[in-house]
């Protein structure tokens, strides 16, 4: 024989005349066969009757087209590998989005089953065993198909979901996220109501889509929203859920997913409340990311409200106003001698001796001020880093109100 069908027994192969006999036979009773494969479909999963009649109907034509199919392909002169497509290709696209994989497995499963038992009622015993391995060849190969069309599904779902997250995240970074953002936002699974933070990192060198994958795995494990992209250069995440109102939680999170970014500053910008606010935290991050290498010793991932001094340095407005007006108008406006014992403390090295004799105060009473400018500002004039900040803040609020209360002091 010069070809014999893949997967059966040579031994049990019978001529190309009888196989045509017996494929005669078979296509007599193949009708039946469908309808005991649809009732049988029906009595095994109730999922199958909470289909509405036309995708119910669609399943039927797959079902006969898969027992035809079978028909012919036993029947050819010299049968090879059975050709499969034409099983699924009576059925429309939307059915794969309809029917999961899992489901698919379920009703090829209930089919072989019923043709089985079919063939061992129907035809005579002498067709039985050829058949029944003819069965399980074919049967694999249909299997080879639905696994082939879901994963091509899954490839163009894959993309698409991707293009459309691009355009999301680029809609946050310019602020323009409107309510069709917003809707787009919520087809790629995004569900959080409340906080949302913004971070912006180097792009890794390779597998981009692979990075923001991983960042997506570990999200999910952190239990908060994330829509992420490439934008040339740089990987934008974007972070939703109650937890990130804490800026310690926010940068815990980050943290699990840190080593995805390419080499350089990772930036976290602060909580805002609503997706549609998340442009606030979107220029904090890239200001941050922007001013970041004036600050190599800095965490990663770092905050942008750390990066407070380095980006008004850098030219954001924004970061000078906040210092101006979260540190130095406070201090201006609470008197007590804080605004100078700060300057004093600042200007004689950090000394709390050198600022007491400078002062004529106790020196415990420079300890109790500066406590106090701690307690105000989040800030410790003691701490290098901070003293960096207020120092900053001392002359941009200078800047900004030359009729302070401190330039009047002076």
């Amino acid at each position: 024989m010069a070809a014999s069908a893949r997967g059966i027994n040579k031994s049990l192969l019978p001529s190309a005349k009888t196989r045509s006999s017996i494929a005669k036979r078979l296509a007599a009773v193949s009708g039946a066969m469908t309808t005991a494969t649809v009732t049988e479909m029906a009595a095994r999963h109730a999922w199958f009757q909470d289909l509405n009649a036309e995708h119910r109907s669609w399943i039927t034509l797959v079902a006969q087209a898969g027992i035809d199919g079978f028909v012919r392909w036993f029947g050819e002169p010299e049968p090879t590998g059975p050709s499969t497509s034409e099983v699924f290709g009576s059925a429309p696209r939307e059915l794969a989005r309809k029917i999961s994989l899992h489901q698919t497995v379920e009703l090829l499963r209930t089919t072989i089953d019923v043709v089985e038992n079919q063939i061992d009622e129907v035809m005579p015993r002498g067709d039985r065993p050829i058949l029944h391995a003819a069965i399980v060849q074919y049967s694999r190969e249909v299997a080879f198909a639905a696994a082939e069309i879901y994963a091509r599904a899954a490839e163009i779902r894959g993309a698409w979901d991707a293009r459309l997250e691009a355009l999301v995240v680029d809609a946050v970074l310019r602020g323009d996220t409107d309510e069709t953002v917003l809707s787009r936002a919520s087809t790629l699974g995004w569900r959080s109501t409340s906080a949302v933070v913004v971070t912006v990192g180097p792009a890794p060198e390779n597998e981009p889509t692979s990075a923001v994958e991983a960042v997506r795995h570990a999200a999910v494990k952190a239990g908060v929203d994330m829509l992420g992209a490439v934008q040339g250069d740089r990987l934008v995440v974007v972070l939703g859920g109650s937890e990130l109102s804490s800026p310690e939680r926010a940068l815990e999170v980050v943290r699990t997913f840190v080593g995805v970014f390419g080499p350089g500053p990772v930036v976290v910008g602060p909580a805002v409340e609503h997706l549609m606010d998340a442009a606030a935290s979107t220029r904090a991050a890239l200001s941050g990311y922007r001013a970041a290498p004036a600050w190599p010793e800095a965490p990663r991932p770092v905050g942008s409200h750390d990066l407070l001094p380095e980006r008004a340095l850098s030219g954001d407005g924004h970061a000078r106003r906040a210092l101006a007006r979260n540190l130095y108008d406070p201090l201006a406006e609470a008197g007590g001698g804080l605004l100078e014992t700060l300057v004093t403390f600042l200007d004689q090295g950090s000394s709390v001796e050198a600022a007491s004799r400078v002062l004529f105060v106790h020196a415990n009473t420079v300890r109790y001020r500066l406590r106090r400018i701690h307690e105000m500002s989040g800030y410790s004039p003691t701490d290098p880093r901070d003293a960096y900040a207020l120092r900053l803040a001392l002359t941009l609020g200078r800047l900004l109100r030359p009729t302070s209360s401190d330039s009047q002091q002076e």
